[in-house]
């Protein structure tokens, strides 16, 4: 099963406040919404790719529970980027400075910025073009640093601001700094398993 992309433009326009109310309206489905109001409907990961993410969240949560400099949330937070779009990464992490200007009544809802450092893992029922798309999204909103990771082609793309896209064949590891001191993220049986 593949996404389903529903555009509303001819009829109403989604607000962000409306995409929350319909998200809590439908706990079971996950969704997303473009920066032009397109309502995106992602089907569930399969097995593979749901362990792969847990392994991947599992790397930033221990490093980030050593460091204390942030916070770090799972597939399923949605962040509103500041273009208007509202999308859930597989992994995000933000500074602790950010997350604590955030007022705690809108810590509950849609985190009202942008990841400072995300994860993409594409899944099978991904279009790898779309993927990119939104790689360049959360750069072009703010994202510091972000890791579009392909294990069927094996290869991550390294997305900085101000800066090319960097792709890497089979990586054993890849190093967070400067953003995340100390972090790196290891990759030696991810592309095996």
């Amino acid at each position: 099963m593949s996404q389903v992309t529903l555009n509303f433009a001819p009829v109403f326009q989604l607000n962000r406040e409306q995409f929350y109310q319909l998200c809590q309206a439908n706990p079971d489905l996950q969704l997303e919404r473009t920066a032009q109001g397109e309502l995106i409907i992602m089907p569930p990961t399969g097995g593979e790719t749901g362990r792969q993410n847990a392994k991947l969240n599992l790397q930033i949560s221990l490093w980030n529970e050593e460091q204390q400099l942030g916070e770090v949330f799972d597939s399923s937070t949605g962040f509103s980027l500041p273009n208007g779009s509202d999308r859930s990464p597989d992994v995000a992490w933000i500074k602790k400075s950010r997350w604590q200007a955030i007022p705690p009544a809108e810590r509950e809802k849609l985190i009202p910025l942008c990841p400072d450092f995300i994860i993409e893992l594409v899944s099978p029922s991904d279009n790898f073009q779309n993927t990119q798309n939104k790689m360049l999204e959360y750069r072009d909103n703010g994202c510091l640093l972000g890791w579009l990771i392909d294990r069927k082609r094996q290869i991550v793309e390294v997305y900085r601001p101000n800066q090319p896209v960097e792709i890497l064949e089979y990586p054993q590891s890849l190093p967070g700094d400067p953003l995340l001191p100390g972090f790196t993220l290891n990759l030696s049986q991810f592309w095996s398993n």
